[in-house]
């Protein structure tokens, strides 16, 4: 991984253990709080050789701690919003089938940029074992049924309004957040890539029973 390729230039490259241990700490516990804590567990002991002021390693293992519960396989954090027709959605309602979530709302201009590849992602996979569902965080209903009307947007539409529950259980800081579950509930990538990446459409489509 660009992560482990990092550590090994730092680990070569400088011979202040200060500055080493600053940057080491640095990018570990930035991939964890953009990545998780998948594929992390064998560069730990590199991690714990480098890095020895206790206040650091605290404040990292608070990290890592916090972002475990989303590691792959683990179960999901449920939902369970209402759609544009008033009707309650629940994670427990798409069992059996892969779900791509998407967290986004309308005043967001990044997330509304990944509307169009969304929608191509939702046509290139039609029919096959996998539901999108966009979880709006507005707060004004009324802007979000007038965005999913107009742009007549597909998939599941549900609104969290102010619940922020399954974000907060996400540690979601900003938006659009893509997160991709197996047909049990279970996490595939609590931190997917966005549909207009090329490689969403490739990884998807390698999902075993799609």
């Amino acid at each position: 991984s660009s992560l482990k390729g990092q550590l090994h230039y730092i680990a070569d490259c400088l011979h202040g253990p200060c500055l080493t241990a600053f940057l080491v700490d640095e990018l570990v516990s930035e991939y964890v709080a953009g990545h998780g804590v998948d594929g992390l567990e064998p560069l730990l002991p590199f991690y714990m050789q480098k890095v020895t002021d206790p206040d650091r390693i605290n404040r990292f293992e608070n990290l890592y701690r916090r972002w475990l519960p989303l590691a792959r396989g683990k179960p999901s954090p449920e939902f369970s919003y209402k759609d544009i027709s008033g009707q309650v959605v629940g994670l427990r309602d798409l069992r059996g089938k892969y779900v791509y979530i998407d967290l986004w709302a309308t005043w967001c201009y990044f997330c509304c940029k990944e509307i169009p590849d969304l929608k191509k992602l939702e046509a290139r996979l039609h029919r096959r074992n996998i539901c999108f569902v966009s979880i709006s965080v507005d707060k004004d209903r009324t802007a979000w049924e007038k965005k999913v009307k107009a742009d007549r947007l597909g998939g599941i539409q549900l609104i969290a309004g102010e619940d922020r529950s399954f974000r907060n259980a996400y540690l979601v800081e900003g938006i659009p957040r893509f997160i991709l579950l197996d047909p049990e509930g279970k996490i595939v990538d609590a931190n997917m890539s966005r549909p207009s990446d090329p490689e969403t459409f490739r990884f998807l489509n390698s999902l075993p029973g799609l």
